[in-house]
């Protein structure tokens, strides 16, 4: 069975959506679909009619791109207001082999999410942290084990509904079945990480349009986050502003000349622009990336007061993503604020090299972990669409009014 997945980033203005299929462990990326959207912001859908239309023009794209119709996908969620919970389960191995199988896993899972979900909230992931066998051997897989009984260990992620149901409710309305849904930093992790990420304490940061997003993870936990509603768009309005044109034309200052620091812009470089009054000006690399690097400063330097306020441990690394980190000198203005444990993130699966699908890849790579604690395999096409992989595909919907349920009636019972 080929497993093939996809994924949809809910950007703070865009989405973005990968199908990507593994391969003797290695992910290749399909299809890559993007558009901005009017009818979000934030990662929260504010028309949604404008957001209808754009994820029908999103999907058809990829679509077009594979000759498949996709009716099932993994969907990021705003992590603004999200909350975090320690919390254990535990389940009796009733089987005649008292083997843990990967249906004791999940009713410890879920026996840890019981009394632990506010009425007002969505569970958006449950994290294990280890397991424990007969309330003495921890382990990080129990699968096939000997044991009476299995306990685990979990953060539970949850956040509010409103983060939840309008993009839900949208994709329905599409046809689009939303099979999991997941924190956009979990997504960067499991994009980026490496054996010392997983063993150590650090940070991820995602710099994005509208948004930056600070999350502290503990060996690959993830146990705090705190958005900034601040990213590069900022930037573009403050070169609006300065130079008195509109916000379409700043953007294009930015793209053409923009560098994250002045150190080696060059005053020479120069761009003719037309501002609001109808006048020829000319703006030059040195003054635009230092409006450009005093935004981007302030941004970061942000960034580093909310990781003292998420956590006192000690930090080990940080990883900054996002669509910002692109910028040409990037790594100047994070070396001032952060030192040597800072690094630039570097997404390197063909097909989507660019760290703006930071969240979108690891996400696929996040839910085929799920799959395997589960043992088993899982792909957004069945085996005569496989076999196609052109033509029609059949509309599958959902219909469960709790995404809880929903979680555990896919996830965990098929």
């Amino acid at each position: 069975m080929r497993k093939i997945i996809a994924s949809i980033d809910i950007g703070s203005n865009s989405l973005k959506l990968i199908i990507g299929e593994y391969i003797k462990n290695k992910m290749n990326i399909l299809a890559v679909s993007e558009l901005a959207c009017d009818g979000i912001r934030y990662g929260f859908v504010t028309d949604q009619d404008l957001a209808i239309e754009a994820l029908k023009e999103v999907f058809k794209k990829a679509e077009d791109m594979i000759g498949l119709p996709i009716k099932k996908v993994i969907v990021s969620v705003p992590s603004k207001d999200a909350s975090f919970e320690i919390s254990e389960g535990k389940t009796t191995i009733s089987n005649e082999e008292h083997t843990i199988r990967s249906i004791d896993i999940i009713r410890a899972m879920q026996a840890a999410t019981y009394n632990h979900i506010k009425e007002e909230e969505e569970l958006a992931c449950i994290l294990p942290i280890n397991f424990k066998i007969n309330d003495e051997e921890i382990v990080a897989n129990p699968l096939n084990k000997e044991a009476e009984t299995l306990r685990v260990k979990t953060v539970l992620a949850m956040v509010p509904k409103k983060n939840v149901y309008p993009i839900i409710e949208a994709l329905d309305k599409i046809g689009v079945e939303v099979i999991d849904i997941s924190l956009t930093s979990l997504g960067d992790y499991h994009c980026l990480k490496n054996k010392y990420m997983d063993e150590n304490v650090g940070v991820m940061i995602n710099m994005g349009k509208d948004t930056t997003t600070i999350s502290v993870f503990n060996k690959g936990i993830l146990l705090n986050t705190a958005v900034i509603e601040l990213g590069g768009k900022n930037i573009d309005n403050d070169l609006a502003y300065v130079y008195n044109v509109t916000k379409e034309v700043a953007k294009n200052i930015k793209e053409e000349l923009a560098l994250a620091h002045n150190r080696q812009a060059n005053p020479a470089n120069q761009l003719a622009v037309t501002n609001k009054e109808g006048e020829t000006i000319h703006v030059d690399q040195y003054e635009v990336s230092s409006i450009a690097m005093s935004r981007l400063d302030e941004i970061l330097k942000m960034a580093k007061k909310q990781i003292n306020l998420l956590t006192k441990k000690e930090i080990h690394y940080i990883m900054i993503t996002g669509g910002v980190t692109e910028m040409p000198d990037f790594s100047l203005l994070v070396e001032e604020n952060f030192g040597s444990s800072a690094k630039i993130a570097s997404v390197l699966t063909l097909g989507a090299r660019n760290n703006k699908y930071s969240t979108a890849v690891g996400l696929i790579r996040y839910y085929e972990n799920k799959m395997r604690l589960r043992n088993k395999e899982f792909s957004i096409f069945n085996l005569e669409e496989q076999e196609l992989l052109s033509g029609n595909g059949h509309k599958m919907n959902f219909s469960e009014n709790s995404i809880l349920g929903k979680l555990f009636g896919y996830f965990f019972d098929n």
